[in-house]
């Protein structure tokens, strides 16, 4: 065993940690983690949609439904204004950690990406009607700036709202919002900019600062959708969902891809590396845009395009915290005799509860305990498949509301997909996890404390 820990801290521990020190990931998952407060917003909005409509309508309650209406339109501009744009959003703060990271101008970084995000959406509409409209149908449309031309009807500057303004864009604000930001921080670095005089106003100063460098992104981006629009036949944004984004969410919903995610967390955590960190950009760049993409669908009562999501790993694999260590701290205040684990499980079991597991991981500690080494990575394997094959199976509906990931357990299971069978899965895999721990807290009994990693 020591020798195998050993091998995995030379050769994995230093890769990990080339991961976590990658500028453009770090902007990434900063700039998702940036979107909290509209994720959180839109996720109340859902959620409380669910309770007030959704929920009762099941039951035939149109009743109270109705009478909830003015909550319900409320709920749904919030939703309008956070998480069906999330992908304008983040168009905006990509851009902006970006130039964080590299320490230029931030707001012209994030205007940068922005402008390239907008660029890459279909900015026109062509329309086939059933039949002749009469004259002042035709006028209306016409006066409201679309062309009519017998049964034709095109019009531009429209822009697919539902499609393109949500999770659906992400990949392209990676992609060319990396090329923009780019172009952007390599002119900015080399001082390609116009320099105004000390006595200007830094906030104007700043502006001018980064016009040539704004300019020159803008225009290399728009060089780019303007040849993929003219020669490939369609546009940039849908050019990437077809060719990267739909691959890698449909390869992200196979079980050897989210069981090696769930692996990879458990390794990294183990040598004390923040697992869920350093792999944010892939966990939030793939299945929290499948989430997202649930969660729209859920609100436009559409079916769920995707089973397994972002809070599944949260939900069923990581209860309490990587590791699902809230059962750890149970079985230790259950079957440990050791003065040392009890004190620590009991400081470290409220913050468990909300899915904080920093006091047990370096407290207890875990990292790098090869006594623990085993149920840590061993637990949330066997409760991962078992949820992923539930969820597979039909048994648990998939997550239709995005939520926070400090809920504690059981809330956030019946919370995130209103459905009481999840609260199950949940209570079983914790059962589980709590089995797996228990005779290795018990083995531990035997060990001295000032005798473990000797």
């Amino acid at each position: 065993m020591n020798s195998f820990i050993e091998w995995l801290n030379k050769h994995l521990v230093p890769v990990a940690a080339k991961i976590g020190a990658v500028r453009w990931l770090v902007a990434l998952r900063d700039a998702f983690i940036a979107m909290m407060p509209a994720m959180m917003a839109g996720s109340i909005a859902t959620v409380l949609n669910a309770l007030v409509r959704d929920i009762p309508t099941k039951f035939g309650w149109m009743g109270f439904v109705n009478s909830m209406q003015w909550l319900i339109g409320i709920n749904a501009m919030v939703w309008t204004g956070t998480l069906a744009i999330l992908g304008l959003i983040f168009s905006f703060t990509f851009g902006y950690q970006l130039a964080i990271q590299y320490k230029v101008e931030p707001v012209t970084g994030g205007i940068v990406t922005l402008g390239t995000f907008i660029m890459s959406l279909p900015q026109s509409f062509t329309g086939t009607l059933t039949k002749s409209l009469s004259a002042g149908a035709t006028k209306i449309l016409t006066d409201s700036g679309m062309a009519v031309a017998g049964k034709k009807v095109t019009a531009w500057g429209y822009f697919n709202f539902n499609t393109y303004f949500g999770s659906y864009g992400f990949f392209t604000v990676m992609i060319l919002g990396a090329i923009a930001s780019t172009c952007y921080i390599f002119l900015m670095k080399k001082h390609i900019t116009i320099k105004m005089p000390d006595s200007v106003p830094p906030a104007v100063a700043n502006a001018f600062t980064g016009v040539i460098p704004a300019a020159a992104a803008f225009y290399v981006v728009g060089i780019i959708n303007w040849l993929v629009s003219n020669f490939g036949q369609t546009t940039v944004i849908e050019w990437i969902a077809k060719v990267i984004q739909e691959p890698l969410l449909s390869m992200s919903q196979g079980y050897g891809a989210v069981l090696l995610m769930t692996l990879l967390v458990q390794v990294f955590w183990f040598f004390g590396i923040h697992g869920s960190n350093v792999l944010a950009p892939i966990l939030d760049g793939i299945w929290l845009t499948a989430q997202l993409a649930n969660v729209n669908a859920f609100q436009a009562h559409k079916a769920l395009p995707y089973l397994w999501t972002r809070n599944c790993f949260d939900l069923y694999a990581w209860i309490g915290g990587a590791g699902s260590t809230l059962l750890l701290l149970i079985a230790i205040l259950m079957f440990s005799k050791r003065d040392d684990q009890r004190s620590v499980a009991k400081l470290a079991i409220g913050p468990g509860f909300f899915n904080i597991n920093e006091p047990v991981m370096f407290g207890l500690p875990i990292v790098l305990d090869p006594i623990y080494f085993i149920p840590f990575i061993l637990a949330p394997v066997v409760t991962v498949s078992i949820a992923y094959g539930a969820i597979s199976a039909g048994l648990v509906s998939p997550i239709t509301n995005n939520i926070v990931w400090s809920m504690p357990p059981i809330m956030n299971a019946l919370v995130a997909t209103m459905d009481w069978r999840s609260v199950v899965l949940q209570v079983v895999n914790g059962l589980i996890a709590f089995a797996i721990y228990i005779p290795f807290v018990k083995a531990a009994n035997k060990i001295k404390p000032d005798s473990i990693g000797a």
